[in-house]
């Protein structure tokens, strides 16, 4: 089946188009990447970055200039179902938005661009064309129209799925994850081009994990018709954007000279340098995979295979390496077959009394309990046995004494241990905390890739805001405040909440609230509260009159303290929060 030049359509890690920084490649015959300047996840002016980035798609174009994007806002509604709610993107006559589907009642994404646009018609054809392969490794096109002079493409919002950005900026991949990587996409890509679609744009931000571990890529066949890229090597340029995302899984480093997406690119004049150059204890088969993937010319230097130059030969290659298996947990709990043998072996046994072994025949091999070790672990449990009888016959006796004295002891009564129904108070459990990912309702994130720092258990880590003039009161002067949703993994009762912060001063109010994803959607004013605290401490400890069940947590601050300049940030009223521990 013939090639088709057209390519992808990027929905953002909730759906949108890549809503943090969508850096766009320059796609050439030989499969190379020069990378562009960031768009803008705000709805309002351009940037000079975006400037040149729209300068660079008109070079590239021959000079096609830009175009004015639809004069849409917050609350407009498409086709009377799709309620537009955050503009995510908006560049070069496109715009991107989350939208609410009030006819399923789920969120969505839509790009919307104006009939007249020279590029109208080939995002229907790619829109279609993608929507017709129904592959479940991609993000499904769900709608593609005309109407009332604009043409709007709809397709899913994944709130709970991770974009590869935040996961590559967290570190370099285990070798099990990175081999998943790159057979789940040549795999996928794979299936796509032996149906003629091309991606185009296969970018950090155009590859997202659900929660199961599996990959799905968003924007396939609409996002690089929405900017206008096309190639005449389409496989080529798809795999080289697969070897380019192993190799940075492999090392968290760009293998380009630029950096992008994030990432630091390699140093300039040094040339393409394999994965187990740059960092040590990459993978040997996983490097030279992303060398025969990168490289157009042939393989690395120790092993002579021919370049992958379709998705095809890459997945085949993937399927001829040994397979990685996932490492071995770190602890292992002792097994549970033990203690039971124990339980049913000699010491459940009258027989099997002191000295009454000389006279029954012993068994080859001799019982688990016969050996040295067993012997000893019988008398260390006797032992044990024997004290816990002691100390139960001692508050037995205890009780009966406190009975006949009328408990005259002060301190002593049994309602100073208990509550009113009898049973004692219950101890604050830990919940675990699944995932997080930062809140901006209006659109402008803070450190979106950094939540994972304020729940990993690392006190030299942290999530830190930009810093403001105003203060210590964000609202109403700054902004209505910041936040960040955390992930329980299922329903749980928060009964409070302790947050670790990088600044002390006056003051940081931080307040909790129960939240129905980690998108919620609505004003945080409607939401459940949990609990709310104010400090000019560095730590922050709030506590629930009521335990609130919900599964998804929002922190939410409203006032930071005046801090001075720091490595990161200008002096200014801004704050960093540490670690968070809730508890039910």
């Amino acid at each position: 089946m013939a090639e088709r030049s057209t390519a992808a359509v990027d929905v953002a890690d909730n759906g949108g188009d890549e809503p943090l920084t969508a850096k766009a490649g320059k796609a050439t015959t030989d499969g190379a990447a020069d990378t562009q300047a960031a768009e803008s996840p705000a709805a309002g002016s351009q940037s000079a970055e975006e400037e040149t980035a729209l300068e660079r798609d008109g070079e590239r174009q021959g000079g096609e200039p830009s175009y004015s994007t639809p004069d849409l806002h917050s609350g407009h509604k498409l086709a009377r179902r799709y309620r537009l709610e955050e503009c995510v993107t908006r560049l070069d006559g496109f715009s991107s938005w989350r939208a609410m589907d009030e006819k399923l009642r789920r969120a969505v994404g839509v790009h919307i661009l104006p009939a007249d646009h020279p590029r109208a018609r080939s995002v229907l054809a790619a829109a279609r064309s993608s929507a017709l392969l129904g592959d479940p490794r991609f993000v499904q096109v769900l709608d593609a129209v005309e109407e009332n002079d604009l043409v709007y493409v709809v397709h899913e919002w994944l709130p709970d799925a991770v974009e590869l950005t935040a996961l590559l900026a967290a570190g370099p991949f285990e070798p099990h994850d990175a081999y998943q990587l790159v057979d789940q996409l040549s795999q996928a890509m794979a299936a796509a081009h032996r149906e003629g679609l091309a991606h185009l744009r296969l970018t950090p931000g155009a590859v997202l994990r659900t929660s199961t571990g599996q990959y799905r890529i968003r924007g396939l066949a609409v996002n690089a018709a929405l900017r206008g890229i096309s190639v005449d090597g389409p496989q080529r340029t798809d795999t080289e954007a697969i070897g380019a995302l192993l190799y940075a899984a492999l090392t968290q480093r760009w293998p380009y000279e630029n950096d992008a997406y994030g990432l630091t690119g390699l140093p300039k004049g040094v040339g393409l340098v394999a994965p187990d150059q740059v960092r040590a204890g990459v993978h040997r088969g996983l490097s030279e995979l992303a060398m025969r993937a990168l490289v157009n010319d042939g393989a690395t230097a120790s092993r002579q295979e021919p370049p992958c130059t379709t998705p095809d030969e890459l997945a085949k290659a993937v399927a001829a390496m040994p397979r990685i298996r996932p490492p071995e947990p770190a602890f292992t709990a002792p097994p549970e077959y033990q203690r039971t043998t124990y339980q049913q072996g000699n010491y459940a046994r009258p027989a099997a009394m002191p000295g009454a072994g000389a006279t029954q025949p012993t068994p080859t091999p001799p019982p688990p309990l016969q050996t040295r070790t067993g012997k000893a672990l019988k008398w260390a449990v006797s032992a044990l046995l024997i004290a816990a009888l002691g100390l139960g016959s001692w508050q037995v006796a205890d009780k009966l004494l406190d009975n006949r004295n009328g408990s005259e002891e002060p301190g002593t009564s049994e309602t100073e241990t208990t509550n009113q129904d009898g049973d004692k108070p219950a101890a604050p459990v830990p919940l675990a905390i699944q995932d997080a990912q930062e809140y901006a309702p209006d659109g402008a994130p803070q450190n979106a890739n950094n939540v994972g720092a304020t729940h990993d258990s690392d006190s030299t880590t942290y999530w830190r805001s930009r810093s403001y003039f105003d203060g210590p009161d964000l609202v109403p002067s700054v902004k209505q405040g910041v936040g960040i949703v955390y992930d329980l993994g299922s329903d749980k009762d928060i009964a409070g909440a302790s947050i670790a912060l990088r600044y002390g001063g006056d003051h940081t109010t931080i307040s909790v609230y129960a939240v129905d994803s980690l998108s919620p959607s609505g004003p945080v004013g409607s939401m459940k509260q949990i609990a709310t605290g104010r400090t000019s401490d560095s730590t922050l400890k709030v506590t629930a009159k009521q335990p609130v069940k919900s599964r998804y947590v929002l922190i939410w601050m409203t006032a930071m303290p005046y801090s001075p300049q720091d490595e990161y940030s200008d002096p200014g009223y801004k704050q960093g929060i540490t670690d968070v521990a809730f508890t039910g």
